[in-house]
């Protein structure tokens, strides 16, 4: 690292809670609003189509299938293309398209148009995620990348919860036009989203050297296992966020609400505490330990979680909400590791095609997850709990050789100007 990257590394990234720098305050503003109609929509949009408009919630399902086999398969591209026609332009392209069609999906006749529909909106929704991601890597330089990462998922977690409220308010109400104006609400903030990233200073595009491969990340075979590690490490999240709460209703005594309160309690201690729980993990050697860090936690909080089916009322309660704010702790301390890891090894000016593909982990996880984790969560019970503690110590274990050869071979790939 260079003098001045060190120097900015040792500013401080925020003032009571504001980035001190101005770009970085325009993309947590631009996560922010884009974060906060996609919450409002993500809570009433299944329930909208299957009860509303008559939809199945096999047909709503495969739509949303849809939409998912989309962002898979968008991600690299678009990052790419972020790098070689200019970051900020393509940004507001991708963002632009996401406002057009973020409100038509609601008039949808049938579920193949709302496929089609929600096809398109993940097309331009996750070519936009996968530009931002460059962008931040190539405006959060000097050691703050990780760190400005953990105050964007403070920031979008808060953003999601807030949006939530509105779309609650909108289930309260539970008439057509209520559901119509969460979308409309979210078309707008989006919008404003796409407005807000022409504030972005310009960033110049790449050009590629001759016999450069046109997707070198797909090339960089180190890259790629890292990012199937921290893929299959991100099977945590869907652990909680659907195994628990398959666990909570079928194999415990606890009340179902216990997952609203579950979530509310995680949203709240990332909230608070993702800033502070990422800041030893931003180089590339630290975020593999980190992720050891992080498993260790997760899988005591697993361990905690799996004897719930052992107690009564009140002990299921206490040993669910010990067992989740253990694992909150590894979340955070997890999850700047897997910063760490994909933002040191990638090079300075391919970051939006880099980071696009270490988006695919957690995107290919969102399609096996689900099953995996109902497999282990209730199928197995307590025994799977278990072994689903062991897996994820395993696979941070796998991640610490990994991460070293891959740091001793960027100049093998091609990489030179990564930052360790």
């Amino acid at each position: 690292m260079t003098t001045a990257a060190a120097a900015i590394g040792r500013e401080k990234l925020t003032h009571r809670g504001i980035p001190v720098d101005r770009d970085l305050r325009i993309l947590a503003l631009g996560s922010f609003a884009n974060r906060f109609g996609a919450g409002a929509v993500l809570t009433t949009s299944a329930l909208y189509f299957t009860r509303q408009v008559g939809f199945s919630p096999t047909e709503v399902a495969l739509a949303m299938s849809v939409g998912a086999f989309v962002g898979i398969v968008v991600q690299v591209p678009a990052g790419h293309l972020g790098d070689t026609r200019g970051p900020r332009a393509m940004l507001t392209l991708f963002m632009t398209g996401a406002a057009i069609f973020s409100a038509p999906p609601v008039f949808a006749p049938s579920p193949l148009v709302l496929a089609v529909l929600l096809g398109v909106l993940a097309f331009f929704e996750r070519g936009a995620g996968a530009v931002n991601q460059g962008v931040i890597a190539q405006l959060a330089t000097g050691g703050r990348g990780v760190l400005f990462k953990a105050y964007l998922r403070a920031v979008t977690n808060s953003a999601l919860g807030l949006g939530s409220v509105f779309g609650g308010l909108a289930l309260i109400v539970d008439e057509p036009w209520a559901y119509v104006a969460v979308f409309g609400l979210n078309a707008v903030f989006t919008a404003f989203a796409a407005w807000n990233s022409t504030r972005l200073p310009y960033l110049p595009p790449h050009r590629r050297s001759a016999g450069e491969p046109r997707l070198a990340v797909l090339r960089d075979w180190p890259y790629v296992v890292i990012t199937a590690l921290t893929g299959l490490y991100a099977l945590h999240f869907f652990v909680m966020e659907l195994g628990l709460a398959l666990y909570i209703s079928e194999h415990t005594e606890a009340p179902t609400v216990m997952v609203a309160v579950l979530l509310i309690v995680n949203t709240a201690m990332v909230a608070l505490f993702q800033v502070r729980f990422s800041r030893r993990s931003d180089s590339v050697t630290a975020g593999a330990k980190a992720l050891v860090r992080g498993s260790l936690w997760i899988a005591a909080g697993f361990a905690i979680v799996a004897v719930a089916d052992r107690g009564s009322y009140w002990i299921a309660i206490a040993v669910l909400v010990a067992g989740s704010l253990v694992h909150v702790v590894g979340e955070m301390i997890g999850s700047g590791g897997q910063w760490g890891l994909q933002l040191g090894l990638a090079p300075h000016e391919r970051q939006g095609q880099y980071q696009g593909f270490a988006g695919l982990g957690f995107s290919v996880m969102a399609v096996i997850g689900p099953p995996l984790v109902t497999f282990f969560c209730v199928e197995q019970g307590e025994r799977g709990w278990l072994m689903l503690a062991g897996i994820m110590v395993g696979i941070a274990l796998v991640s610490v050789p990994a991460a070293r050869w891959a740091l001793e071979s960027r100049a093998r790939y091609g990489v030179t100007t990564h930052s360790g």
